[in-house]
């Protein structure tokens, strides 16, 4: 899987597969057995007190997530772990921008649209406070992208464009700071 592009549907069915084959208790002892040695199905059985229909269950879904694979020795198939699938799984997994491309296609500023929809009137100016901390920073990013980088402000400036969304320029004014929004010092402000 290359990570410098998104993931395909095929990788995307793939890494799904994998998931599905690991979210087993019984799957996951049967993989810590393999890493060990190999072992048949009915060696499987016995160790972990399963019946050979379930133990052949589980070793199919580890087979069609490629994590398991069998050989045939005499009457048995004897099965081992394929680590160099669970080792390229994992430093797919393990790589950040590989991760990232899985919410390629994820709509990042919902959320946001969503509490501003219903923290703001249809002229912008915010009705009330939100009580809980993550929609207060919704609602504090909106207000800081009402001043420009790179300007200062005096704190009577700071007042009056705060004003124009709520009467509380106080409480905002100290919520831009503390969110680390905007910085001040010596009575002027500006945007970080």
């Amino acid at each position: 899987m290359n990570s410098a592009s998104p993931f395909s549907p095929e990788q995307v069915d793939e890494l799904l597969l994998f998931f599905k084959a690991m979210a087993d208790v019984t799957r996951l002892k049967i993989i810590g057995l393999l890493a060990n040695q190999a072992y048949t199905g009915e060696q499987l059985s016995d160790l972990l007190g399963l019946s050979p229909s379930t133990i052949s269950h589980h070793l199919a879904r580890l087979k069609d997530a490629g994590l398991v694979s069998a050989r045939a020795e005499q009457y048995y198939a004897v099965y081992t772990l394929n680590s160099a699938r669970l080792e390229q799984t994992a430093r797919v997994l393990l790589e950040k921008n590989s991760l990232h491309e899985l919410a390629r296609e994820v709509d990042l500023d919902a959320y946001d649209r969503k509490v501003l929809k219903t923290f703001l009137t249809p002229e912008g100016r915010v009705r009330q406070i939100p009580a809980q901390h993550k929609k207060q920073e919704v609602v504090n990013r909106y207000l800081a992208a009402q001043f420009e980088f790179g300007r200062e402000y005096t704190e009577k400036e700071v007042n009056e464009i705060l004003a124009r969304f709520h009467e509380d320029t106080a409480w905002f004014r100290r919520a831009l700071i503390d969110n680390h929004l905007m910085a001040r010092k010596d009575g002027r402000y500006w945007r970080i």
